[in-house]
């Protein structure tokens, strides 16, 4: 409620006041005071109400009779209960009725106990919830404001504003001279840092605040003295300015107050951007930056400040970077070279201040360190140098060179000198210095420093956050790594490189993909924290990151490996475009046989280290395959060209070696489901590459419109299926399965079934379809009847479906879903096939002899072949009965009748009518022949006769 108050008290107040910061100030302060009032009242009015209603509650169970006696409650008893149970929010409560012949019953019990209800029990305190950053941070600058002398810090603040604002309107309107209004300014701020230091003793917090207010406010007099009126010269100002600085350490160190440092700097740093009108020169710019940066160097060596040496470096190379990048030329180079090397050999000269006056943590050997300004100048201080150097060739590299050369001397220098009191710093260093020199080889070769350099400190910063037990740095660490990634991404493709990997866009994505898969190594045992809210609510989200990680990592090095196999090189002549240095089939290969060897050798290195996550991108290796297979079939390509088959080769072994040491690792249900998918998967994958194989052969013979290129997707799935059945067929046991071994042991149900039935489908129609519509064109071959590409296909699908369903059939246990496949009804639709398949073999027979067209209007039109069919049909039907007859088969029997009898009708219905004469005569003596066999040879078998048991021999 207060907080509200505040917010509408601050925006009446901007909005009454013209819309200027004394306004807000002042309704903010005026609507704190309303809060408070608002909910004082609010809580009075709320403990009068309830003190109220609990007087009514304990009149009403004092004046229960002491014998028990109460009459029947009335309509004004329930409607009071009523009342109460709306008043404390409860439903009322429910009165059971009572006989009306029972006028007074003993009821004092229950309506104690009901008017106990109405009294609220004290319901526990929630916890509150934990406060995000956000409210952190507003309760920190709350507890500034509001902590301590609140007046005095919200009239300094008002104070140094509308000193700000006088000194700008001054300037503007010439009011008086440009001597007097510094001297008047000069004067205030002294005034403060007198009245402040003298009353250090008294009231140390009141006094502190006024020495900060007077020190900013005598910077902010020097420094406009110098540019904007150009009263001081250059050296007379940055001289006054020491003494300043000089000043604002002094008290700060003699009354040991962190706060009064950090203000002094703040004022110190906000004067050139209050000031600021976009001109000045970048030499008092930065020299200014110095004189304040060498007084927080003072202050480092004599106190563990650490806000302090922070708020220089971000004040340091924010402001400098800002600058860089709206006003740089390369004609400052020169001076902003030196004092950027200022800069960087100031803060790391803090950083070791720091960790040597900083005690190691209980528990710890060597001293705490810094990893903000231990990382911090050469993260800032190399993007602020390649920035200066982008004009120079190699600048990036010789710098990188220079950086490193710098970490690992100041880490020699450490290691003899501080032995084990700076181990810490100097193994961070060393890594530091080894990354840069690491570094200097891809920029000397144009690489993006941007993202590697980003990456390997992000490396750095989580490594030196998890040996100090610090939640911060490790945060940070990985906000690079996703920073390094972006900017990887948004320079891919910006080069031509000749050099197969000593190229820029390799080894750049080598060092962003390095660091994040060592970090994910580091992530996969939980890491030392402090134990605050902050870094327990951040070890629950590390603890889920070590797997994303090193997913990120591993898709990054294919990534890189993928742009290394996609390069292009530099045209041999000028003028002409640059080349790839694979054509774009041979790129597709490459690129899937890097990343299946890369999922290999990180599935090895993840049983070696029992590293799980490592093994995963070996499960996916499968769809790596497919879609490279499908990409190449969109493009014509085929798995038989040389080089394509040796790739395929190695690329398929690997699949399968990966699939073993898969199955040999122990894993939960959902990853066996995933290997026995991976099973069916591949034997589907493998079919097309068959097939692609055959059609490559067609392509080479020119077979492509005649009947040698309609069969090959059908005899590819023959082929296959023939293969499930005959091999994995022969494991359809469970008791004799632990002898088969691998793939069979223990996928010999997921390829005789799971991964067989929807080839047995596909055979199916397939063979239905090629029977109807395939004409038999064997060019250059003859076409003879049965002895060609569509008859024999047929009769291969026809029987290799019907071994599929005797492996299935005899298999123990039965498959589940399998049922449908025993009994006779489901050798129905395969005898279907198989009519059909016959009579198409007279139908192909009678378009290349009889020269009738391959059409149903001509073919079915045409009385020779009509004929035919009538002929055909009655030797199925002898032969039917015929067998049927031997083996006493009375079903048969009766299906070769049946088609008979529709040879019969065809001949009455059809054949009669269309036919000529002497065509009509053969058809009708051919029939009535093949019948008149039927009859002698094959009568009608008997019905099957149960066997009457004899009688039992002695």
């Amino acid at each position: 409620m207060i907080l509200w108050a505040i917010a509408v008290g601050a925006l009446l107040g901007l909005a009454f006041g013209d819309y200027d910061l004394p306004g807000l100030f002042v309704g903010g302060f005026v609507g704190f005071f309303a809060g408070l009032w608002l909910r004082s009242a609010v809580r009075s009015q709320v403990a009068a109400s309830n003190e109220k209603l609990l007087a009514e509650v304990r009149e009403l169970v004092a004046n229960l009779p002491a014998n028990g006696a109460v009459p029947l409650p009335s309509t004004t008893d329930a409607a009071f209960a009523s009342d109460l149970a709306v008043r404390d929010r409860v439903a009322p409560p429910v009165v059971p009725p009572l006989p009306v012949e029972a006028p007074i019953l003993d009821r004092s019990a229950e309506l104690r106990r009901i008017a106990a209800d109405f009294v609220p029990a004290p319901e526990p305190a929630p916890e509150p919830a934990a406060p995000n950053f956000i409210e952190v941070g507003f309760d920190a600058a709350r507890n500034w404001l509001l902590g301590g002398n609140t007046v005095v810090r919200v009239g300094l603040v008002i104070l140094f504003i509308g000193l700000t604002f006088l000194a700008r309107y001054a300037a503007s309107a010439g009011l008086f001279p440009p001597e007097l209004r510094l001297a008047l300014i000069a004067a205030i701020g002294t005034a403060l840092l007198v009245v402040g230091f003298n009353r250090r003793n008294q009231q140390p917090a009141f006094a502190l605040s006024l020495q900060g207010a007077g020190v900013a406010t005598i910077y902010l007099t020097i420094f406009a003295g110098f540019k904007l009126f150009a009263i001081l010269p250059l050296w007379p100002a940055f001289a006054l300015m020491v003494v300043v600085c000089a000043l604002g350490c002094a008290l700060a160190l003699l009354q040991n107050s962190q706060s009064l440092a950090v203000t002094s700097f703040v004022g110190g740093f906000a004067v050139p951007i209050l000031l600021s009108n976009g001109g000045g020169s970048s030499v008092a710019l930065f020299g200014y930056f110095t004189l304040l940066s060498l007084a927080v160097l003072y202050i480092a060596q004599a106190r563990s400040w650490r806000a302090v040496n922070l708020t220089g470096f971000f004040f340091t190379f924010g402001l400098a970077t800002l600058w860089g990048v709206l006003s740089y030329e390369p004609s400052s180079y020169a001076t902003s070279q030196a004092f950027l090397i200022g800069f960087v050999l100031i803060y790391l000269a803090a950083a070791i201040l720091y960790a040597r006056n900083t005690p190691p943590r209980p528990g710890t050997t060597s001293n705490v360190v810094d990893s903000t300004l231990l990382f911090g100048p050469a993260l800032a201080g190399f993007g602020l140098q390649a920035g200066l150097v982008r004009h120079l060739e190699f600048g990036s590299a010789f710098s990188a060179l220079c950086f490193g050369a710098l970490y690992l001397v100041l880490a020699a220098v450490l290691m003899r000198r501080g032995a084990g009191k700076y181990r810490l710093m100097t193994e961070c260093m060393l890594a530091i210095g080894v990354g840069f020199v690491t570094l200097a080889v891809p920029l000397a070769l144009g690489a993006q420093w941007t993202s590697s350099v980003w990456a390997l400190e992000g490396a750095g910063a989580f490594w030196v956050g998890s040996r100090q037990a610090r939640w911060l740095p490790r945060a940070f660490g990985l906000l690079l790594q996703l920073i390094a990634a972006l900017v990887y991404f948004s320079r891919i493709g910006d080069g031509v490189f000749a050099l197969p990997l000593a190229n820029p866009m390799f080894i750049g994505g080598l060092l962003v993909t390095l660091p994040a898969l060592a970090i994910a190594w580091w992530l996969r045992r939980p890491l030392p924290h402090s134990g605050s809210r902050w870094a327990t609510g951040y070890a629950a989200l590390e603890a889920v990151l070590s797997k994303p990680m090193f997913l990120f990592g591993f898709l990054f090095w294919c990534l890189t490996l993928t742009l290394e196999i996609n390069r292009n090189t530099p045209p041999f002549e000028a003028g002409k475009a640059a080349q790839p240095v694979f054509d774009i089939g041979l790129q597709r290969l490459l690129t899937m046989l890097a990343i299946a060897v890369s999922a290999w050798v990180s599935a090895f290195v993840g049983r070696r280290a029992s590293w799980s996550v490592a093994t995963w991108p070996g499960r996916a290796t499968l769809p790596l395959l497919a879609l490279t297979f499908v990409a190449q079939a969109f493009d014509a390509d085929h798995v038989l060209r040389t080089p394509d088959w040796i790739i395929w080769l190695a690329a398929i072994a690997i699949h399968y070696r990966l699939l073993y040491l898969g199955d040999r690792d122990p894993g939960d249900a959902a990853v066996s489901g995933l290997f026995r998918a991976t099973h069916v998967g591949s034997v589907w994958l493998l079919t097309l590459m068959l097939a692609d194989c055959l059609w490559f052969w067609i392509d080479k013979a020119y077979l492509w419109k005649t009947s040698w290129g309609g069969v090959v997707a059908l005899v590819s799935s023959v082929a296959v299926l023939m293969l499930l059945a005959g091999w994995a067929g022969r494991a359809n046991r469970a008791d004799a399965l632990g002898k088969r071994r691998w793939p069979l042991n223990p996928h010999a149900v997921g390829y005789f079934w799971v991964a067989a039935l929807p080839l047995a489908v596909l055979v199916f129609l397939g063979a239905l379809v090629t029977a109807l519509l395939a004409s038999g064109n064997t060019r250059p071959l003859p076409y003879i009847p049965l002895l060609n590409p569509i008859d024999l296909t047929l009769a291969l699908a026809i029987g290799t479906l019907m071994i599929w369903r005797r492996a299935v059939v005899a298999a123990v246990p039965t498959p589940g879903g399998s049922m449908w496949l025993h009994g006779r009804r489901a050798l129905a639709p395969l005898a279907g096939l198989a009519f059909i398949g016959i009579n198409t073999v007279w139908l192909r027979t009678a378009h290349h002899y009889l020269g009738v067209d391959w059409s149903p209007d001509a073919l079915l039109g045409n009385f020779a072949v009509e004929t035919g069919l009538s002929i055909l049909w009655t030797l199925l039907a002898l032969g039917l009965m015929v067998t049927a007859h031997r083996r006493l088969k009375r079903s048969m029997w009766l299906t070769g009748a049946a088609l008979l009898a529709l040879v019969v009708a065809k001949l009455l219905l059809v054949d009669q009518s269309n036919a000529g004469g002497g065509e009509r005569i053969v058809t009708f003596i051919v029939v009535g022949l093949l019948m008149l066999v039927v009859g002698y040879f094959a009568p009608l078998p008997p019905k099957a006769v149960e066997a009457v048991p004899g009688p039992v021999p002695a």
